[in-house]
């Protein structure tokens, strides 16, 4: 069982039976945030029909969520050491359960909106809270595989989450989305009740809480969040709304950086930005979480539309991605203790760069297995980086500033998601403008490509309505191609850089459970 806290805030370790209980409701609790951030997104259009929403309206749904859980991962710090880790996680997990049930019987947009918001403010908590909890309970010997089995929830939860909507929205009902929470939520309840340890509430928390701070970050990243969620749809710069909320996102994040440095106690404690590692990793987890969505948001409709792949079959053909994930980060988690993390890191970012030079490649008539094999490799690219950076990040962390670390990484990621699958979806529309604007160039009646006997064919004959319409919906598959290999290149570029955070990083120390596991290994041999 749990013992008391060290001198360094630290909770004793949970061993045996408790510690894996403990370690099933924590991945519950992480899945069931991550999966609801995408899960919703196939089941929209049904949504839309059943609340009498327009397409901008029903989009909150999506916008209302993302906004609260990005809100609310700053504060968890400070409630967790205010309320007790224990405390916040159970509340967390009952709130979402319950909000979750109120989302599948809402009635109104308005009524999903507001319940949205509260599945968000409550979900907020459950990724940040699960990693501290893990990193608390297992010695420094096992967490790389500690964060790699609660990495797997993290990442497999957005890649799961659309297939997972389709099938339920295609079988049972949209509202079973939402539904699906409520036996994970009892089961994580129950695990974490019973058997998580108890941190004592206030224990390093004077009450104080800096509301000046809270407040303009929260301007900061809600004004971010719907801009880019509305920046495709408003033209971007070229809408006075987009504009507005731009110049918001500047005051907000500006203000927020002046005042973290020079108020008396700022909400984030400046001491988690005096770490070199755990800097060094926000910036690469703000690079994994940028590719982790733009890329499983590319993939299916470039499948669908241009390949003419069944929704089940997309699926099925994007399934393997999860297996890669799933099992570099076993491997990763394995070895992480015997050699350099900031190796496999390297592999894993020279892997994600690899997977997208061989996205380049696609065309709608490339065979399956190319397909799958180019998914496997980014996989396992995510796997690689992701428990590697978990670890590192809290080598030379003060215990006492875990959870403001663990709160802060989240955000990181949250943040590189949203404005990594806006970029990339302007840049796929952007070039797509571009390539049909250069392919139409060539539409002449000289073009050889167009003529049959040396005059022009009836059938793409661009002056009758027939040949116009034919000749634009090819110059538009076309174009749609050339601009999904551009929008993956372009992921390739932006992945490069992301190289050189390990340079920042420092090189762990060799820690003492290293050599006491080996020696372990060595009298079960």
């Amino acid at each position: 069982m749990a013992g008391p806290e060290d001198s360094k805030g630290e909770v004793m370790q949970v061993s045996g039976f408790p510690r894996m209980i403990v370690t099933i409701g924590c991945m519950i609790g992480t899945l069931m945030q991550a999966l609801d951030a995408t899960i919703a997104n196939v089941s929209l259009p049904y949504m839309q029909g059943s609340l009498s929403a327009s397409y901008d309206e029903i989009t909150w749904v999506l916008t209302s969520y993302v906004v609260a859980a990005a809100i609310m991962t700053a504060p968890v710090g400070w409630l967790a050491s205010r309320f007790g880790r224990k405390n916040v996680f159970m509340v967390s997990i009952i709130g979402f359960t319950i909000s979750s049930m109120m989302c599948g019987v809402a009635t109104s947009l308005g009524e999903m909106v507001a319940d949205r918001l509260l599945q968000g403010v409550f979900g907020a908590a459950l990724v940040p809270l699960s990693q501290s909890t893990m990193l608390d309970i297992y010695p420094v010997e096992k967490r790389g595989q500690a964060m790699a089995i609660w990495g797997i929830g993290v990442m497999i939860g957005p890649i799961l989450g659309p297939t997972l909507g389709g099938y339920l929205t295609y079988f049972y009902d949209w509202r079973y989305v939402f539904f699906v929470n409520l036996p994970f939520g009892i089961a994580a309840t129950l695990a974490l009740g019973f058997f998580m340890p108890k941190r004592g509430a206030g224990a390093r928390s004077s009450g104080h809480f800096d509301w000046i701070g809270f407040a303009v970050l929260s301007l900061f990243l809600a004004a971010l969040q719907i801009m880019l969620d509305r920046g495709e749809e408003k033209d971007w710069f070229g809408s006075t709304e987009i504009i507005t909320y731009a110049v918001l996102a500047t005051i907000g994040l500006y203000l927020f950086i002046v005042h973290m440095f020079t108020a008396d106690k700022p909400f984030i404690p400046r001491g988690v930005f005096k770490d070199r590692n755990l800097n060094a990793s926000l910036i690469a987890m703000f690079a994994v979480g940028s590719v982790l969505l733009s890329s499983s948001t590319l993939m299916p409709p470039f499948l669908e539309k241009l390949g003419n792949y069944p929704v089940e079959l997309a699926g099925l053909v994007m399934a393997p991605r999860g297996i890669g994930t799933m099992g570099a980060m076993m491997i990763a988690g394995r070895l992480t203790n015997r050699i350099d993390p900031r190796y496999l890191m390297f592999l894993g970012f020279l892997l994600l760069i690899a997977s997208f030079w061989m996205m380049m490649q696609w065309l709608p008539s490339s065979p399956q297995s190319y397909l799958i094999q180019s998914i496997i490799v980014q996989g396992a690219g995510l796997g690689f980086v992701f428990t590697p950076l978990q670890v590192v990040a809290f080598y030379t962390l003060d215990p006492a500033l875990r959870t403001q670390g663990t709160s802060l990484l989240s955000l990181m990621r949250n943040v590189g998601m949203a404005v990594g699958i806006s970029i990339t979806e302007a840049v796929q529309v952007q070039m797509s403008q571009v390539a049909h604007a250069s392919i139409s160039h060539g539409i002449t009646p000289f073009n050889r490509a167009l003529q049959v006997g040396g005059a022009i064919s009836r059938d793409l004959d661009p002056m009758t309505t027939h040949g116009a319409a034919l000749l634009n919906s090819l110059v538009e598959q076309q174009a749609q191609i050339i601009s999904y290999l551009d929008a993956f290149k372009f992921m390739l570029i932006v992945s490069v850089p992301s190289i050189f955070t390990l340079l920042l990083m420092r090189k762990p120390p060799q820690r003492e459970g290293v050599a006491a596991e080996k020696h372990e290994m060595a009298v079960m041999e």
